[in-house]
C-alpha cells in the first residue's frame, strides 16, 4: 500500500511539474468584453481609461498564466473570470505580474487535499500550491462563478486565493505583504488584524469566522471583503477598509 502511495505522488508531481514547464495558450476570446461588461461589476464600475486598463491587465495575465480543467472544458467566461479574479486586486500597481504562478487549475466542484473531486469527503473550493505544486493554483468552477454572482454576499473565492498569492510573493504567506504594504503601516495592520481577530472571536464583527485561522487568512478573508461590499466594509471597519486601501492601492 505504501509502494502505490508513493508511486502515486510521484506520478501527480510529474504531473504537476509537465502543467508546469508548459507555455501558456489562452488567448482572450472575441467577446470577452461583453463578458466583462455582463459578470465583472469591478469593470462595470470602471470609466473608459480604467475599462482599457482592465483590459490590458487581464490579456497580461492571460499571456502569462495557462488556465486547465480537470474533468471539465474550460471556457470563456471561465477565463474571463479567473483573469478578473487575478486583475481586481492588483488594479492599483499595473506592472505587477503574478511570478509565483504558472498554472491555475480548475475543477468542476469542491475536491479533497488529494484532488479528488467526485466521492468522499470534498470541502476543497480553492488553493495555492507549495512543495511539488509550486506556482500552480487550484480553484473548484462552482466556486468561481458564485463569486460574481449576485448571490456572493461578501465572499469570492478566487480573489481569496490570488490575494494569499500577493501576500506570499514577498517569500512567506503570514498575512502581512511586505511587497505591497509600506514599512510605516506594518505596524498598525498588525495591531488592528489581531484586534479584528478578537472581535470576530467574540462575536462581535460581521467578519467571516475563517478569518480566524491565521493572520494570512485573515488578510485574505479581509480582502474579500473590501472588493466584494466596500461600501459597508467602511461603515463598519472605517479602520479596516483605510488600511486595505493603501494595501491595494485602491479606493473602493
Amino acid at each position: 500500500m505504501l509502494i502505490i502511495t508513493v508511486v502515486l505522488l510521484i506520478g501527480i508531481g510529474a504531473y504537476f511539474f509537465w502543467k508546469n514547464s508548459r507555455k501558456p495558450d489562452n488567448p482572450p476570446d472575441e467577446n470577452y468584453k461583453d463578458l466583462l461588461q455582463s459578470h465583472i461589476a469591478f469593470y462595470q464600475k470602471q470609466d473608459a481609461a480604467g475599462k482599457a486598463k482592465f483590459e490590458e491587465m487581464l490579456s497580461t495575465f492571460l499571456q502569462d498564466t495557462r488556465i486547465e480543467g480537470v474533468g471539465t472544458a474550460i471556457t470563456a467566461l471561465d477565463r474571463v473570470l479567473i483573469a478578473s479574479s487575478a486583475v481586481i486586486p492588483i488594479f492599483g500597481f499595473p506592472g505587477w505580474r503574478y511570478k509565483n504562478l504558472t498554472n491555475v487549475i480548475l475543477y468542476p466542484d469542491t475536491f479533497d487535499d488529494e484532488f479528488q473531486f467526485e466521492g468522499g469527503s470534498r470541502n476543497i473550493l480553492g488553493m495555492v500550491g507549495s512543495g511539488y505544486m509550486n506556482g500552480q493554483m487550484l480553484l473548484s468552477r462552482a466556486a468561481l462563478t458564485k463569486g460574481f454572482s449576485k448571490e456572493h454576499g461578501m465572499e469570492n473565492t478566487a480573489i481569496h486565493e490570488f490575494v494569499h498569492l500577493l501576500d506570499k510573493s514577498d517569500g512567506a504567506t503570514d498575512g502581512i505583504p511586505e511587497n505591497l504594504l509600506t514599512h510605516e503601516y506594518v505596524a498598525p495592520w498588525l495591531h488592528l488584524m489581531h484586534q479584528e481577530m478578537h472581535r470576530i472571536e467574540a462575536d462581535r464583527s460581521d467578519i467571516n469566522p475563517y478569518a480566524l485561522t491565521n493572520e494570512a487568512e485573515f488578510f485574505a478573508v479581509a480582502a474579500e471583503y473590501f472588493f466584494e461590499k466596500p461600501e459597508q466594509l467602511q461603515v463598519k471597519h472605517p479602520e479596516l477598509y483605510h488600511l486595505l486601501s493603501q494595501i491595494f492601492g485602491q479606493e473602493m
